[in-house]
């Protein structure tokens, strides 16, 4: 039960980071690439001051971090720029049907143990997403936003990968964010974009303190007890939850196909979560 309250809260955290960037960038109050600095930036600072607070200490751990950093800044700036298209429901399923693929193939590359259950489940759960895609939706998948999702969800695919081996989730996540974070700026700047109002600040620091940098945290502590391919069928559930943000902040419509997909989905992720 306790893993299960705490990956349905880092669930939530991931949806909401969906509903604020679609909020910031469609409202005009942030452009792309300032929303994801701001984001990253906001969220090392409030990690770095937990870290700091509680003595942890920081670690560079050599090329792993380099990976780990790579893995964040391309699932950051990929997430905002699909975001200035895509409603954060149908932006969160093109992302995690993308983390489900990557991450089940590091599970199978890894040799995890995956038994039938989980495979049943996982096919139910994608089945649902799929669904939600196939031709006769409302969505219309405009390809630069789409293939900038894409490379969002690879690299956090691999940014998840790389946390199941993390020996102190705070730290990691802090130092992932401490390094990505000047980048980000160096990338904002280079880019030469200004487009800023009060509000759009707010959506992205609530983005990268609290949904991304304590929820990327909590991310890493669940991660060794849920496995690869569990946590990637957990993810699953992220953009069912983002629609339904959508639906109430930015005026998404609730349809009979997205409650019986909804059902699918949530069947496969059960399913899934069995331990065997």
């Amino acid at each position: 039960m306790r893993l299960f309250l705490l990956t349905t809260l880092t669930m939530i955290a991931f949806a909401a980071n969906s509903v604020l960037n679609r909020l910031a960038l469609e409202t005009g109050e942030m452009d792309v690439m300032l929303f994801g600095a701001i984001r990253l930036a906001s969220g090392a600072l409030m990690l770095a001051g937990l870290v700091i607070v509680q003595g942890r200490g920081f670690a560079l751990e050599g090329r792993g971090r380099l990976w780990g950093v790579s893995a964040l800044l391309a699932y950051i700036f990929g997430f905002s720029l699909a975001y200035d298209t895509l409603d954060p429901g149908f932006g969160a399923l093109i992302l995690f049907a993308v983390v489900q693929v990557t991450m089940f193939a590091g599970a199978l590359v890894s040799r995890d143990t995956l038994p039938p259950m989980r495979w049943i489940g996982a096919a139910l759960a994608l089945a649902g997403l799929g669904w939600l895609l196939a031709p006769g939706g409302t969505q219309n998948f405009a390809a630069l936003p789409t293939l900038s999702m894409i490379a969002a969800g690879v690299g956090w695919g691999i940014y998840s990968l790389l946390g199941r081996g993390a020996r102190d989730p705070l730290q990691a996540t802090a130092m992932n964010f401490v390094l990505a974070a000047p980048v980000a700026l160096v990338i904002w700047v280079a880019a030469g974009t200004v487009s800023v109002m009060p509000m759009g600040v707010v959506w992205a620091v609530i983005s990268g303190t609290v949904t991304s940098g304590l929820g990327y945290a909590l991310w890493y502590r669940i991660l060794p007890e849920l496995g690869a391919s569990r946590a990637a069928v957990a993810q699953l559930t992220v953009p069912l939850i983002a629609l339904g943000g959508g639906m109430v902040l930015l005026g998404e419509v609730l349809t009979l196909r997205f409650a019986l997909a909804a059902a699918l989905v949530i069947l496969g992720v059960i399913l899934s979560l069995r331990q065997a």
